[in-house]
């Protein structure tokens, strides 16, 4: 059976101061450093989380300016388009014009030294008929 004397007292004693020493010196330092650190790792979590909305509110931003940026670019591409049909039929209309004239130019230019042509080989016509009607005749006309 179990005595109770005096080494059980100091046993208990000595149990009682080795728990006190041990809460005291091991239990509450391990304890406020594991309290520590689940706070850092709460607060890197709760960090983290709101890092990670911004970012993907970030994203959401970025996305939407980039639409507008491509929609405001197709817009302005297709703008420049139609002015750069609009210049193209306009260059192309004059240049038609310009041959046209051109061309009318042309043909009254050849036109007239047909005329010319036809003028001169007339009078040449007669002259040089005259000429061959004498040399035939023998006499002038």
């Amino acid at each position: 059976m179990i005595n109770l004397d005096i080494t059980f007292v100091i046993q208990l004693v000595n149990f009682l101061v080795l728990m006190l020493l041990l809460n005291q010196f091991l239990y509450k330092p391990v304890r406020k450093v594991l309290a520590q650190r689940t706070a850092e790792i709460s607060g890197a979590k709760e960090k983290s989380a709101a890092v990670d909305a911004e970012v993907q509110e970030k994203m959401a931003e970025y996305e939407a300016r980039l639409r507008a940026i491509r929609s405001s670019a197709a817009d302005e591409r297709g703008a420049l388009k139609k002015e750069a049909v609009a210049q193209e039929t306009a260059i192309l209309e004059k240049a038609k014009d310009e041959a046209t004239e051109k061309v009318s130019a042309i043909k009254a230019r050849v036109a007239k030294e047909a005329e010319d042509a036809r003028q001169l080989l007339k009078d040449s016509a007669q002259t040089l008929s005259a000429e061959i009607c004498e040399k035939v005749l023998g006499r002038s006309l």
